[in-house]
């Protein structure tokens, strides 16, 4: 236990940033982003990287989900220090398991009069913010539990009312804290109203469990989505209660389609593993969102190391960031053109077909890569070079057989000589032809890949079998 307490000790002096989703569907853009940064804030500052799954909502929190979050961090290259699968004392980490050290706390809570139960029903608080509204009055918990004696609790537990827990947010109170992006924050408690920490059911509620979560695992630095700031008077008030350290919390501004509204599947892929699926790279995904609403002098496709350097809190933006899948695609072009050898084979692997030569392979990803953003844009030159002869458009059948049978049939010869070597077929056909520059090569290259543009033809013949070169070539002699 000495050892144990020794270990907590360090691990809070240390600090800590994290990065808290809850399992109930994929993880979006919007969610990756705040991930990365602070990922970046972590290692920036020295400190752990938490990954905490907010599980508590049963109905909609779903393990596969989890799996799925989890193989997305790691493919995007953002490992965590603490969390699943990287259990320690201040786990676990997944607030699921977490509901003994909750109870402990609204025990606390309880004992000191900073909470009460509350029997209103969900049709009751709907009429109350209704009146409200209707009144010109922003809606709030009017308090109707606030003050029942215990006499008229016990009534309402007999009667089988289920109670939540409501906090008792002190009156004429101003909270006020500085937000890592949007500066001093000031918040009137008469404007927020008594809030639920426990929900009927006896779970912890989001600002409850998210709060006690962040002090106990000694989180030290927040950056979140801006819909939590109106969340974190709230938070504070509840740590303050507890005697409990509060984290500095910063807002992230929304992610934006490219009609102004937020981001979802209307506007094309929004989740991490479609983009994962459809062949974008994780270096060009990580350094689009690093320029989503954070700007930087760094124009170049960096690496996580260099991008750690490259954050600053003081560079994060107030207004909301436009996706443009556009810009994502530049990014994706770079990080494609520094693929390495093997690399381009893993990524294009599997559009290949089965037992294709080792060395063919690497001259097919040798000549494409180049042209290519995704792997379907390579889809094509698959079907080109390891497919059937590809037929000719007219203009096409127009320039081969102007070039002539002699130029194709001597073409064939050299490849039945030399092989693939490209510059013997070249010079055979220039022999025989009296042809040069473009009125040989377009011909030739119409013949082998039935378009007159394209990779470089050199690299794709190493891809090609020698007898389909010839064939190909033979058809016009």
């Amino acid at each position: 236990m000495a050892e144990m307490d020794r270990t907590t000790a360090q691990t809070f002096t240390r600090g800590a940033t994290r990065f808290a989703p809850s399992p109930t569907g994929e993880l979006h853009l919007g969610n990756a982003r705040t991930a990365l940064f602070n990922f970046l804030l972590a290692r920036r500052a020295g400190e752990r990287f938490v990954l905490r799954i907010e599980d508590t909502d049963a109905s909609r929190s779903l393990a596969e989900h989890t799996e799925g979050l989890l193989a997305d961090l790691v493919w995007l290259g953002l490992e965590w220090d603490a969390g699943p699968g990287c259990e320690d004392a201040l786990g676990p980490y997944h607030q699921s398991q977490r509901g003994a050290f909750y109870a402990r706390l609204f025990s606390q809570l309880e004992h000191q009069g900073a909470v009460y139960p509350c029997f209103c029903t969900a049709l009751e608080l709907a009429a109350a913010r209704s009146a409200q509204r209707s009144a010109g009055r922003a809606p709030r918990y009017p308090g109707t539990c606030r003050e029942l004696t215990e006499s008229e609790r016990s009534q309402r537990r007999a009667a089988g009312l289920a109670a939540t827990l409501r906090f008792r947010v002190p009156s004429g109170r101003r909270i006020e804290f500085t937000d890592l992006v949007h500066g001093a924050q000031s918040f009137l408690s008469d404007d927020i109203g008594d809030f639920v920490v426990r929900r009927a059911d006896g779970s912890a509620a989001f600002f409850f469990s998210n709060a006690v979560d962040d002090a106990s695992m000694g989180v030290t630095q927040v950056l979140r989505g801006e819909d939590h700031l109106t969340n974190t008077p709230r938070q504070l008030l509840i740590l303050e209660a507890l005697g409990l350290p509060a984290p500095r919390y910063g807002h992230l501004a929304l992610i934006l389609g490219a009609d102004g509204s937020p981001l979802s599947k209307r506007h094309g892929a929004a989740s991490v593993r479609e983009f994962r699926e459809r062949g974008y790279r994780p270096e060009a995904l990580i350094n689009y969102l690093f320029r989503l609403g954070h700007s930087s002098p760094e124009h170049d496709l960096l690496g996580l190391e260099a991008l750690v350097h490259a954050f600053d809190t003081h560079h994060l933006g107030r207004a909301p960031a436009h996706f443009d899948e556009q810009q994502l695609r530049v990014w994706q072009k770079a990080a494609v053109h520094r693929l390495s050898p093997a690399q381009a084979r893993g990524w294009l692997g599997a559009l290949l077909p089965q037992n294709v030569d080792p060395a063919a392979v690497e001259a097919f990803t040798t000549a494409v890569l180049p042209n290519v953003v995704l792997p379907e844009d390579a889809q094509e030159w698959v079907r080109i070079v390891f497919g059937a002869p590809p037929p000719l458009d007219a203009e096409g059948e127009q320039i081969v057989r102007e070039a002539g049978a002699t130029l194709f049939a001597a073409a064939a010869r050299a490849v039945a000589v030399s092989g693939n070597d490209l510059a013997a077929i070249v010079a055979a056909a220039r022999q025989a032809s009296g042809r040069k520059g473009a009125q040989l090569y377009r011909p030739l290259r119409f013949a082998l890949t039935g378009l007159g543009h394209g990779p470089e033809l050199a690299p794709l013949l190493r891809a090609m079998p020698t007898g389909e070169i010839e064939r190909r070539l033979a058809r016009f002699a």
